[in-house]
């Protein structure tokens, strides 16, 4: 049996914030920032009226659960870097948080996914 995050009941986010940028996939983002290198997170929404989707920053419950797990600092130092062109490196939520070997999210039907690509 597959167990998912549970969203907690109060949180205050803390570690990450919210870039606004140019990327061609969103306009949005979760930024995790140290010294000069950051990673960019991101997770995808949609909208039930008009059957669209969009990439933009993650729920806050789990900004700082990513941050404070115990191999962030080592999946960050691999994936992030210093910003180019007003962009830093990105990923999905779901790629952060296998990487980290959280519990995933729940999957929806309409989810997309990059295949393990640069975003």
């Amino acid at each position: 049996m597959r167990y998912h995050f549970v969203k907690p009941q109060l949180y205050n986010p803390r570690y990450g914030i919210c870039y606004t940028c140019n990327h061609v996939v969103y306009s949005r983002c979760t930024l995790y920032l140290i010294k000069d290198k950051g990673l960019a997170v991101i997770q995808q929404r949609y909208d039930k009226e008009t059957k669209t989707t969009w990439w933009t920053e993650i729920d806050p419950c789990l900004v700082d659960a990513l941050y404070l797990n115990p191999n962030f600092e080592e999946y960050f130092n691999r994936y992030s870097g210093v910003i180019k062109g007003g962009l830093y490196p990105t990923v999905t939520v779901r790629q952060i948080m296998w990487g980290l070997k959280m519990k995933p999210l729940r999957r929806a039907r309409w989810e997309t996914t990059f295949d393990h690509r640069d975003i």
